[in-house]
């Protein structure tokens, strides 16, 4: 425990308990900041969230970890252990995937199974294309992970200099063309064009829209995927309490309805009670777009431009639900494809729920053996943002959900009703501003990435975090834009320490005592 605690300390508060947010606050307080942490729905995790069932708690958000080294820096520069908070399995499978054909492809965590697999699959050609494609994938990741995802405030003159000093990537960038385009001329079978195709949802974007670029997701995921024992949740829930342990405070079922300005930085929250939060910083980890529309005030407002949120990202149909699963064996990852991916990106381009979908099944419960008695399953179609289903559509999603899979020889007895469907207007009530889109801005379109809004804003005081927010989509991503913006503020108030005395008692700024009598907090106190 440190000698002494700032007094008094630098006020941050977080809107937004998602994985941003959460990370965000606990390298505050651990620095030694007074952080009080507000949202709107009654635990922590965001989009993170769980559904009860009789099997347990059913994960209906993110089901996918990768980039675990991630979360081991989280957790050691606050002094503490990742493997000491959850327990993290690796899946040998990463995922299992079945056509209509009757064909199924499995892909794993080693690289040479997984080119035996296609091989198999697809004959020795289809081998040679996917080695060529995981090695392009690979330089990929490894040219934009510093001078992009690892960046606070990325810049297109860098990422120009670092690709003119390697132009052999420019190849494998395929500027100007689509991952579809770019599958296209990488492979002959058109399954393994679907498949990775897929890649493009991840971050909430069609391959027929989306970059070539994209296809650097296929690294993330062959470098590793996890599984979190009991549940995706567990992940939240560590950050929750270990925040705590640090001195973070947490408001549950409370709403953020607008930021304070006074002279042209940010001085308090105001809740939906009345309650006025004095800040210092604020950090704000929803969708930006909430900003843009002025949801928290006309001040936060003009920090968000318009590009910066539109357009939209893919929405989803989600079950939550525990059965018994009868027919095919599952791995933990499932993929089910429909018959014609155009025809399913065409449904949702046009604001419709696919009439043929790819269906994605996580068995939160595989992994080893198959248990006995009922699973937890979440189960995922992409759908497009603003599409407000009707209870008609909402029957239809339920019938076309389960005939499909059922038809692919996987059912489910009971077959879940409609209490276990999230819509993408469910989705839009719970993220306000969001449209319902999960993923905040699309990928779609070669500067994508340099539009979405960045940690610092142009507001002073007030800091962005969340999958909306840079580098993205994905649990790995908002964790580091809660990094990058606890070093943002970190380095605005050393900044402002060196460079302004204001006039407070001994001639020091609030920041300033902090940054002076703070050191950071140790993992037992």
């Amino acid at each position: 425990m440190p000698d002494h605690a700032p007094s008094p300390a630098t006020r941050a508060v977080v809107i937004g308990a998602g994985i941003g947010g959460m990370t965000a606050a606990l390298r505050l307080a651990h620095r030694g900041l007074s952080v009080e942490v507000v949202d709107m729905a009654q635990g922590p995790g965001g989009k993170m969230r769980t559904r009860a069932s009789v099997a347990g708690p059913v994960d209906i958000g993110p089901t996918v970890m990768t980039m675990r080294p991630v979360f081991e820096e989280l957790f050691a520069s606050v002094g503490a252990r990742l493997d000491d908070h959850v327990t993290l399995e690796a899946d040998t499978i990463l995922a299992r995937h079945f056509w209509r054909d009757g064909s199924t492809l499995d892909l794993h965590a080693d690289p040479e199974a997984s080119a035996t697999a296609v091989r198999a699959f697809a004959g020795p050609k289809a081998e040679r294309e996917f080695r060529a494609f995981a090695e392009s994938a690979r330089r990929l990741y490894e040219a934009f992970d510093r001078p992009v995802m690892r960046e606070a405030e990325p810049n297109l003159a860098g990422l120009t200099a670092e690709v003119m000093a390697r132009p052999s990537l420019i190849p494998s960038m395929a500027p100007g063309l689509t991952l579809a385009q770019g599958l296209r001329m990488r492979f002959s079978d058109p399954r393994l064009r679907q498949l990775f195709g897929r890649y493009a949802t991840y971050v909430g974007g069609s391959p027929y829209r989306s970059p070539a670029i994209l296809s650097l997701i296929w690294h993330s995921e062959a470098s590793g995927v996890w599984r979190v024992a009991g549940g995706m949740h567990r992940l939240a829930q560590a950050l929750h309490s270990l925040a705590q342990a640090k001195g973070a405070r947490f408001r549950f079922g409370a709403e953020a309805r607008r930021i304070e300005t006074q002279d042209g930085r940010c001085t308090a929250v105001h809740l939906a009670d009345g309650t006025r939060l004095p800040a210092d910083v604020v950090v704000f980890n929803g969708d930006p777009k909430a900003l843009h529309d002025g949801h928290l005030g006309p001040a936060a407002r003009a920090v968000v431009p318009g590009r910066a949120v539109t357009p939209r990202s893919l929405s989803a149909f989600v079950w939550g639900f525990a059965a018994e699963p009868r027919g095919v064996d599952l791995a933990h990852h499932n993929v089910f494809f429909c018959e014609d991916p155009r025809v399913e990106f065409g449904d949702i381009a046009a604001g419709r729920m696919p009439r043929d979908a790819t269906l994605y099944v996580c068995a939160q419960d595989r992994g080893g053996a198959a248990p006995v008695g009922p699973e937890r399953f979440e189960i995922i179609m992409n759908g497009p943002p603003g599409h407000k289903a009707t209870d008609e559509e909402r029957r239809t999603c339920r019938t076309r959900t389960f005939e499909t899979l059922a038809g692919m020889g996987l059912s489910f007895s009971p077959v879940p009703d409609l209490t276990h469907l999230a819509t993408p207007a469910d989705f839009a009530r719970d993220f306000p501003a969001s449209d319902g889109s999960l993923y905040g801005r699309s990928p779609h379109g070669m500067m994508a990435t340099f539009h979405r809004p960045k940690a610092r804003t142009a507001l002073p005081g007030l800091y962005l975090c969340g999958g909306g927010t840079h580098p993205g989509a994905g649990i790995p991503m908002a964790c580091l834009s809660g990094r990058h913006a606890a070093e943002a503020i970190w380095s605005d108030l050393a900044s402002t320490s060196t460079s302004r005395r204001t006039a407070t008692p001994g001639g020091m700024s609030t920041a300033s005592r902090t940054m002076a009598n703070a050191p950071s907090r140790s993992s037992a106190s």
